[in-house]
């Protein structure tokens, strides 16, 4: 089993966000606040064991995947990674600007961008790289359970030398909202989750941030150390 904490690089939308209050209610946790939220009565309408459809990424918070979960190799600390962070914000680069939809990908549903980014899969690279020498190694049964055998062969190799299959060319970017659905049940809840998206107008989102997230034990949620606006 990974050790503990667990720590992450991920793109949170801001505490005061629309964005941040529609992912966090719909997931029933704020991973700002550490609170749990009441559930909306239309995602309870459509799904009453809302709970349920919800529960994976509930335990992750609302966010973005730069950097996937990892244990801190032996020597390095959590204040070290809080500075690295600092410093990879404060470098300029092309501030990453998406067209935010709600959609189906791999079985369940996110807000993800309408169209490539150049700009973003830079980003998420520089991370993927540039914090890799925090990540301790991933040891056999965490190795097993990313089911490598299902994975193409560049998808493994990314899973040996990067810790996670879905880096570089892998990589998508998305901020999850539900568990894997079958295709019935897929359909009335991405509609109930559209209606409530576009009730928000957000037309652009900037990925402007990186937030270092941590998890304390298996049976906890990460909830966000830090967050630092990144450098244009």
């Amino acid at each position: 089993m990974t050790g503990f904490p667990r720590y992450a690089i991920y793109f949170a939308a801001g505490s005061d966000s629309a964005l941040s209050r529609f992912g966090a209610e719909l997931l029933g946790y704020d991973a700002y606040s550490g609170n749990e939220l009441a559930f909306p009565a239309d995602a309870l309408r459509v799904a009453p064991d809302w709970r349920d459809v919800s529960a994976d990424p509930r335990k992750y918070g609302f966010h973005a995947t730069l950097k996937a979960p990892m244990a801190l190799v032996s020597g390095r600390t959590e204040a070290e990674m809080m500075a690295a962070c600092a410093a990879f914000a404060g470098r300029p680069r092309p501030l990453p600007v998406i067209r935010p939809v709600v959609d189906s990908i791999s079985g369940f549903i996110a807000v993800i961008p309408a169209e490539p980014v150049e700009a973003l899969q830079q980003l998420a690279a520089d991370c993927a790289r540039d914090f890799d020498s925090f990540r301790a190694a991933l040891s056999a049964d965490d190795r097993a359970r990313r089911k490598p055998e299902k994975l193409s062969e560049r998808q493994r190799d990314y899973l040996d030398r990067w810790g996670y299959p879905y880096v570089m060319e892998e990589f998508r970017f998305h901020m999850t909202l539900t568990g894997r659905l079958d295709a019935e049940r897929r359909g009335p809840i991405l509609d109930m989750l559209r209606t409530r998206f576009a009730a928000l107008g957000i037309e652009t989102l900037a990925i402007d941030r990186i937030a270092l997230f941590r998890q304390d034990d298996a049976s906890a949620r990460f909830h966000i150390v830090d967050e630092w606006p990144l450098a244009r």
